[in-house]
């Protein structure tokens, strides 16, 4: 069974930093992009950041010099440090999985996780 569990949301004045995890299981880490979505109320759902197995990153341009992702293979998890957040970056973020590459978009989702930028 794929699970992907998000953790590292909250509240945080804007200017501020937070750092979301996902831990995989039930996945071939090694051989599958990781990625990270966000939903903000009344909107669709977009595109983040992504990672391929190799460490090759695409991000979203509103997010570019500002977040980065990283991947662990050790301990099955992707990162998505964010920084110099925005009252604009709240949402659900989610975490995503794809074999190999997210040419067609995930195969899999996590629950996600709120990040709130509010003063």
């Amino acid at each position: 069974q794929v699970q992907l569990v998000e953790s590292g949301g909250g509240l945080v004045q804007p200017g501020g930093s937070l750092r979301l995890s996902c831990a995989a299981s039930g996945i071939a880490f090694s051989i599958n992009s990781m990625g990270w979505y966000r939903q903000a109320p009344g909107k669709q759902r977009e595109f983040v950041a992504t990672i391929t197995p190799g460490g090759r990153t695409n991000y979203a341009d509103f997010v570019k010099g500002r977040f980065s992702i990283s991947r662990d293979s050790a301990r099955k998890a992707v990162y998505l440090q964010m920084n110099s957040l925005k009252p604009e970056d709240t949402a659900v973020y989610y975490c995503a999985a794809a074999s190999l590459y997210f040419t067609k978009g995930p195969d899999y989702w996590g629950q996600g996780t709120q990040v709130t930028v509010s003063s």
